[in-house]
């Protein structure tokens, strides 16, 4: 192993003075992660290049951590890419609604590795709403669509963020894995008990997130725990053109939900199962992801 010697701290410290830009508008010095702040771990980073004359591979998530009130809010970029949306005419168990397949192309954005728990709902709304309590780490339930905008924006004002849901389109590019992607049937997995809660091994109810195995990306119960909110109206798909960075119908009477939950059979946990729920409807199934747009 090199011994560390404290002239390794020069370069760092003039490398940190060096301006690394984070978008067209903004620069921090010394961000080497390029999330808009310069901590421990930027400094780390350079150390252990300059011991290691390597740098941090590249094409590993880059994640980025917000807290409140101790809870952390964990975010992974997804690089932006082209992929194939929808069922293809292979897929027997697929619905009506899973077709036509059709060519999506996303710009990058930031997606949370969990569901939003109980915890973190209690303490930006002061209440929690959930059928099944008795662990703070489960996901949030019994929350409607404009329960969660309400959430959403009381979430920003007190982080100063712009925390958004995912629309369905980075919902199903995020769950296959993104340009990482397999190929898988679920996130993350051919066996679905590997990767999500669903009827075969919930005991019909939620569970903590995170405790099966998470997708390429890093990302938990994306096929199995709660049902996922999405921003989009629900609506028919089309294959008409590459569609660039969809957002679904422009009105609409349901709203986009995705993802399998804790009580469903296996076929309904894929990732391109589809489903739609009024915007006010209160169910013990129904959860959400945060995600959040890449700086241009």
């Amino acid at each position: 192993m090199k011994k560390f010697s404290f002239l390794y701290l020069i370069p760092v410290l003039l490398m940190l003075a060096v301006p690394f830009q984070t978008s067209a508008d903004d620069f921090v010095r010394g961000d080497c992660n390029e999330d808009g702040n310069v901590t421990i771990a930027d400094v780390t980073t350079l150390i252990d290049y300059l011991l290691s004359n390597q740098w941090p591979e590249e094409g590993e998530p880059e994640t980025v951590t917000y807290v409140l009130n101790g809870i952390e809010i964990n975010m992974v970029r997804v690089e932006g890419g082209t992929f194939t949306m929808g069922a293809s005419g292979a897929d027997i168990e697929a619905y009506d609604d899973e077709f036509p397949a059709h060519i999506v192309t996303l710009s990058d954005y930031y997606i949370c590795t969990t569901e939003v728990t109980q915890q973190l709902w209690r303490a930006v709304m002061g209440s929690n709403p959930s059928y099944y309590t008795g662990d703070v780490l489960c996901p949030v339930e019994r929350v409607t669509w404009n329960n969660c905008q309400t959430f959403i924006t009381k979430l920003n004002e007190m982080t100063g963020q712009n925390f958004r849901m995912p629309t369905e389109a980075e919902w199903e590019f995020a769950a296959r894995g993104g340009n990482k992607s397999q190929g898988y049937k679920y996130a993350g997995s051919n066996d679905v008990n590997e990767v999500a809660w669903n009827m075969n091994n919930s005991s019909s109810k939620t569970h903590p997130v995170a405790q099966k195995l998470p997708n390429e990306l890093g990302l938990y119960d994306m096929s199995g725990n709660v049902l996922e909110w999405c921003s989009d109206w629900y609506g028919s798909y089309n294959s008409v053109n590459t569609q660039n960075n969809p957002t679904g119908p422009s009105s609409g009477t349901n709203r986009v939900t995705r993802g399998g939950y804790y009580s469903n059979a296996t076929e309904l946990c894929r990732v391109t199962a589809r489903w739609k729920d009024s915007p006010t409807v209160l169910g013990m199934m129904q959860g959400f992801r945060l995600a959040m747009s890449y700086p241009e």
